[in-house]
């Protein structure tokens, strides 16, 4: 409960950190939508890239790390679609328009990249050995990718 609520006050610092960084004058509810969005994405990766670089064997493998890492991007998981609210196409976003366009589709990939997230999460609460996270870790980057290769802008 405690780890959820500072993780909840994080993203909450990341989206007002985002909006202060954009200038003068009260956002727009799109406005607002793209950079909660925007944060939340940063967050994942965030944590996200320490756990490749343990699975590519580009930096030591530590278990607890990686449990950590993986609990919080699945908690992220869960929060970006809140922030794909009907005209939140503005200002600088690579969101594609598809979005919009396919949103039950969009809603799919986002449940396939929570689902993955959350088994990764919960093989690395007993994992010893990065060998054993690889196959899980694997399936989270796919569902990454399926989205981005379909909804973001190269």
């Amino acid at each position: 409960m405690k780890r959820n609520t500072v993780l909840s006050c994080t993203a909450a610092f990341l989206f007002v950190a985002t909006a202060a960084a954009h200038g003068v004058g009260t956002p727009t509810p799109a406005q607002r939508a793209v950079d909660y969005r925007q944060g939340v994405y940063h967050a994942i990766g965030w944590n996200f890239g320490p756990m490749a670089g343990m699975v590519k064997g580009e930096i030591p493998f530590d278990a607890k790390d990686f449990a950590l890492r993986a609990e919080r991007v699945a908690f992220l998981s869960t929060l970006p679609l809140e922030g794909f609210i009907p005209n939140s196409r503005v200002g600088k976003t690579d969101a594609k328009q598809e979005i919009w366009d396919n949103m039950d589709d969009f809603k799919s990939k986002m449940k396939t990249f929570q689902t993955e997230a959350g088994k990764l999460a919960e093989a690395a609460k007993t994992a010893s050995a990065v060998d054993a996270l690889k196959p899980q870790f694997g399936k989270v980057g796919q569902a990454c990718k399926d989205c981005h290769d379909k909804y973001k802008e190269d």
